[in-house]
């Protein structure tokens, strides 16, 4: 049997922890600098109340270091920090959840449990095959995925179309400089001297 619950046995459930007591004399083992040590920034009030990464005035080692070169601007999607994402679907899914002749939408593609979000977008991807008339409204297409959807009888609806790619810079070459225009006599325009009359002559 448990002893009686008394005021003299009275204690809490877990122990508690003792929190630590400085400066008070050096008999405790925390006294004269409790516990920060002699002098120095650390021994402060509010020393540690320093930003992360804060190396005492010097230049911080994220300053210090290289930075990672590569597509970090809004032109470089899906790369770098301004990448995209969508959801990916499969044909193949299509196919084992809906029926012939269904509305496939982001709505009902969330119902059955293909994708977890409306927020992103829906890209239809062509792996498996799809043998059923499907009406398939997404963000995207895949090139295969809109072939055999409309090979099968079916329509792909695109909710955002593609952007068209930007056509790539193309230097102008440099004319050759050959020496054979230097060898050539150069070519004037000056017309011919005309000829004396015969009468003046005489």
């Amino acid at each position: 049997m448990a002893d009686e619950l008394t005021l003299d046995t009275l204690k809490p459930a877990q122990p508690r922890k003792e929190r630590k007591r400085v400066g008070r004399g050096l008999g405790s083992g925390k006294g004269r600098y409790s516990t920060r040590g002699i002098k120095g920034q650390k021994s402060r009030a509010g020393s540690h109340k320093m930003p992360a990464g804060f190396e005492g005035g010097q230049m911080p080692i994220d300053m210090r270091l290289p930075k990672l070169r590569g597509n970090t601007s809004a032109d470089a999607k899906p790369v770098g920090p301004f990448r995209t994402y969508t959801q990916p679907v499969n044909l193949r899914d299509l196919e084992a959840r809906f029926e012939a002749g269904a509305e496939v939408t982001p709505e009902s593609l969330k119902e059955v449990g293909l994708i977890r979000s409306l927020r992103k977008d829906v890209k239809i991807l062509g792996v498996g095959e799809l043998s059923k008339k499907l009406s398939v409204t997404a963000h995207g297409f895949s090139a295969s995925a809109r072939e055999k959807i409309e090979a099968a009888g079916g329509t792909a609806t695109a909710l955002r179309e593609p952007k068209p790619a930007k056509p790539k810079r193309v230097r102008a070459k440099a004319a050759p400089s050959g020496d054979d225009d230097e060898d050539e006599a150069p070519q004037t325009d000056a017309a011919p001297e005309p000829e004396p009359d015969a009468e003046g002559e005489s």
